[in-house]
């Protein structure tokens, strides 16, 4: 005998709501049509629904996000790094207080080895025609955002094993929600027997019908939501196995929008708003800024990073300040609006010949227009550099000898450099990656910038 669910899934909403109400509108009539075809159904998010660059996000430190999961009627999510990493932890801790769902994640705990409240590995779901499907939340395990924030997490392949045999003694299909990644979810297929279907997030990629890697299932449905992945999944009682997966993404675009969905959002994104018009300075003159040349305020956010971090330098691009402010009081929205990214101050070690090449490539034409997505960048180009504690003895700035706070450059000296944590992951300067670094959580670029002109 053969018995059909249905799921539905999202992943990497980046708080970007443009289409979250045609998400809800397409999930109120599929699991309409599920119940007028008596076939049973569930509802999964894969981790980084929100997002600190919106203002609605920002101000409920999250709550909103769960609350629009709620009123969607999501039967269980994971958490994503936006959710593990951008948020102090007692905030994460509290999170989902308010959640109608369990929050799957299998890999994070406290330091002292306990798990995060209203957190958990897995649940099963027992359906109504009698299948019980065991879901397994996973995320990615960066471990060096984890640490400073209290929180210990692990790799999870080294615990999967275990979880899967736990469950396959009382499920009949295994679910595992992965905020890992495309590439790890294929690895996990191809290392893990027993896992029946991989819904990915994290890497942002569009799986329109789903891949099959050893009889395992991945899809994942880009970012945004633009796409909501849809799977039939069709179980074999008789011999005990899943026989069919039919999984497809659905463009959400042309989609209606759900009306109660957009009240709620505009309530939530007021709520938040309000609660960002806390005071944090006052400016008696204009801080004005330019993302191609510098400007008194990026050199502002420079002299503020050295600071904080105990650095000999200070170093950050002139892209991260999206907008210049007027003089008078400056709030806590003014800054998340100029400034949205979910981006931590960092401190490495260079030696003097690499900050003269790092220097030389950051000062080119090609790395002030260099447009960059992702990495925790919310904004649109990198910008110049502007450096505090750094001069370079030069009319354009593309030549000549650099000075450390009035010294020559020394090749072979260590010099420490406060910068933006995005700079680290190899992307765009390679030789960051590998170099001894100390990230300063929880605190935003805009945490340091308050403090700065609170002064």
């Amino acid at each position: 005998m053969q018995q059909t669910f249905r799921i539905y899934h999202t992943n990497d909403i980046h708080s970007h709501f443009e289409h979250w109400p045609k998400i809800v509108a397409y999930l109120k009539e599929a699991r309409h049509r599920c119940r007028l075809q008596k076939e049973p159904f569930l509802q999964f998010d894969i981790g980084d629904h929100l997002d600190r660059f919106h203002p609605m996000t920002e101000g409920t430190a999250g709550r909103g996000n769960v609350r629009l999961l709620n009123e969607a009627g999501y039967d269980a999510v994971t958490i994503g790094n936006n959710e593990g990493i951008t948020l102090p932890k007692a905030q994460l801790e509290h999170l989902y207080d308010e959640a109608r769902f369990p929050v799957l994640v299998s890999n994070l705990f406290d330091e002292n080895g306990q798990r995060p409240q209203k957190m958990k590995p897995y649940e099963v779901f027992k359906l109504e025609n009698g299948l019980k499907v065991a879901v397994i939340g996973i995320t990615i395990p960066f471990s060096a955002f984890y640490k400073p924030l209290g929180w210990r997490i692990q790799n999870p392949l080294d615990m999967l094993s275990e979880l899967i045999d736990e469950v396959r003694d009382e499920a009949d299909v295994v679910v595992l929600l992965s905020h890992m990644g495309y590439f790890f979810d294929q690895q996990i297929a191809r290392d893990f027997e027993g896992i029946d279907i991989i819904l990915g997030g994290h890497t942002h990629h569009l799986l329109k019908q789903g891949i099959n890697v050893k009889g395992t299932t991945i899809i994942q449905a880009g970012k945004f939501g633009h796409y909501l992945g849809e799977m039939q999944v069709t179980y074999d009682t008789d011999t005990k196995q899943v026989v069919a997966c039919e999984a497809h993404c659905v463009a959400i675009e042309h989609y209606r929008q759900d009306e109660g969905t957009e009240s709620l959002l505009k309530e939530l994104t007021q709520e938040g708003t309000i609660e960002l018009q806390e005071p944090v300075a006052e400016l008696s003159e204009p801080l004005s800024v330019s993302w191609f040349e510098e400007s008194e305020f990026i050199n502002l956010l420079a002299e503020a990073l050295k600071e904080w971090c105990g650095a000999d330098l200070g170093m950050v691009n002139a892209g991260v300040i999206l907008d210049s402010l007027p003089d008078g009081q400056v709030s806590k929205e003014d800054l998340h609006r100029i400034c949205p990214h979910p981006i931590n101050p960092c401190k490495l070690t260079l030696t003097g010949s690499e900050l003269r090449e790092v220097v030389r490539q950051s000062l080119t034409e090609e790395m002030k227009h260099l447009e960059i997505k992702g990495l925790g960048f919310r904004g649109k180009v990198l910008g110049t550099m502007a450096f505090c504690g750094l001069e370079i003895e030069s009319a354009n700035r593309k030549a000549g000898w650099i000075r450390i706070n009035g010294e020559p450059l020394d090749s072979k000296e260590e010099y420490e450099i406060a910068t933006l944590d995005m700079f680290t992951f190899g992307k765009i300067f390679p030789g960051f990656a590998e170099k001894k670094k100390e990230y300063f959580l929880p605190e935003f670029l805009r945490d340091v910038l308050a403090w700065k002109l609170s002064q």
